[in-house]
């Protein structure tokens, strides 16, 4: 979407008089701010200002919503499957082009861990957050109104894989969120909740540094959350977790969020990928050995050039995507105009991450910051970082209004099966509820 948005403006002449056309394809109509998840699930922001419509920020760029499943480089053509493939009989789309920009990221890394498929959920994608802020407060419901007292246990047990920021930033808005609202029950006490941490290596947020991370797991240790390091979930069958310590907690709560790998596309284009499935580029952040083929983000493996050491790649984060997108639009112009391209060089600035409301780390240009002081530097960096003037207002309002007002405690888990009710009265017998968090 960055790169799009730079083209259009780069482009607006040559887009007005027909010479040049942007195609965007992508299979949601909207761009997903990840770093809001948390506060999305927390309910601190909207769902609908944590994305961006493509529609809207792109007027000037052909929208097509669906998923590009091959590219064959040397016919300069992508397969594209949308919405209407299966309903008009009519298949996949063969879109050509000039000039390929390969932006689709990364999707969650799962292991073969049994049970994980059938009970376990991700957090990347805004679906996803506000169906675990659903599933949570439903849960508590269940606890609340359950009389087996095993029901009730697994019902308070919220059990989250991955200590990186998407396991460590959810669980620590989610745990505040729940204990929040466990004032509003006359049987459930903050105390009852049990949050447990599995993280697989010594620490957990090793962006921020080591000393930052010990900090963190005080801080969430002092907030009765179980942080267990050097630990894998080893199964969870049948709603129990099973730990590598031995440990068996059972629980109606899996989230899974152990790292994240290229996404599938990129096996399907044949063109070089490094050992981790990314596509091998240059500095100019074209691909390596390909004409006319150029990417960015979590799907490119981008050298380093600020690094002390040769060989080291950029960070697959938003902080080197975003910086990424706009040398690469500009560069895209360049090569239709004939200039010299430009090497993407930045030096990492640092990183924040927030542990719940009026909490948090950041290491910046070398400074380490914890607590208030973080968390302020985490809002107003990824206030700043939020595209459009629109989405910046929207966010800030509503950070605004949460000051001021008490925290929102409403499940809408009914959102995710809007006919059920409909059906019920028209005497069909509703679905399965299909939560995939249960």
């Amino acid at each position: 979407m960055y790169t799009a948005l730079r083209l259009q403006r780069k482009l607006k002449q040559r887009l007005r008089s027909g010479e040049a056309e942007i195609v965007v394809v992508a299979p949601e109509p909207y761009m997903t701010y990840q770093p809001f998840l948390p506060e999305a699930a927390a309910g601190s922001i909207s769902p609908r200002h944590v994305v961006v419509p493509l529609r809207r920020v792109l007027p000037h760029c052909t929208i097509v919503i669906g998923e590009a499943r091959a590219i064959d480089h040397t016919k300069r053509t992508a397969t594209v499957t949308t919405l209407a493939s299966g309903e008009d009989g009519t298949g996949a789309l063969e879109i050509e082009y000039d000039e390929l920009v390969l932006a689709p990221g990364s999707v969650s890394r799962t292991l073969p861990v049994p049970g994980l498929a059938d009970h376990g959920v991700g957090f990347k994608t805004i679906e996803e957050a506000i169906g675990l802020r659903n599933h949570v407060i439903e849960q508590m419901d269940i606890a609340s109104a359950t009389r087996d007292p095993a029901v009730r246990d697994a019902a308070l047990t919220f059990v989250f894989v991955g200590g990186g920021y998407a396991g460590v930033e959810a669980l620590a808005e989610l745990e505040d969120m729940a204990r929040y609202t466990s004032r509003y029950y006359h049987n459930i006490k903050a105390e009852d909740l049990k949050w447990i941490l599995v993280e697989a290596t010594d620490r957990i947020l090793p962006e921020v540094g080591e000393s930052l991370g010990r900090y963190a797991v005080r801080e969430l240790r002092g907030r009765n959350i179980d942080v267990r390091l050097d630990t894998r979930l080893d199964s969870c069958e049948d709603r129990v977790a099973v730990l590598s310590d031995g440990s068996r907690f059972p629980t109606r709560t899996l989230v899974w969020t152990a790292g994240v790998k290229p996404a599938p596309l990129l096996a399907a284009t044949g063109l070089p990928l490094d050992g981790r499935g990314r596509l091998a580029c240059t500095a100019k952040l074209t691909v390596e050995g390909t004409e006319h083929a150029w990417s960015a983000g979590d799907a490119a493996a981008v050298p380093d050039l600020t690094a002390a050491e040769t060989g080291r790649t950029t960070a697959p984060n938003a902080q080197h995507a975003v910086r990424q997108a706009k040398v690469l639009a500009d560069n895209v112009v360049a090569a239709l105009d004939g200039e010299p391209l430009t090497e993407y060089r930045h030096s990492y600035a640092g990183s924040v991450a927030s542990l719940g409301l009026h909490k948090g780390v950041a290491h910046i240009y070398g400074r380490r910051l914890k607590g208030y002081p973080a968390w302020l530097i985490h809002r107003m960096y990824h206030l700043s970082r939020v595209p459009t003037f629109n989405r910046k207002a929207r966010v800030l309002a509503e950070w605004t209004l949460a000051g001021l007002f008490k925290r929102e405690i409403v499940s809408l888990g009914s959102l995710e099966h809007p006919r059920a009710e409909f059906e019920l009265a028209a005497g069909r017998r509703p679905r399965p509820d299909g939560d995939d968090c249960q």
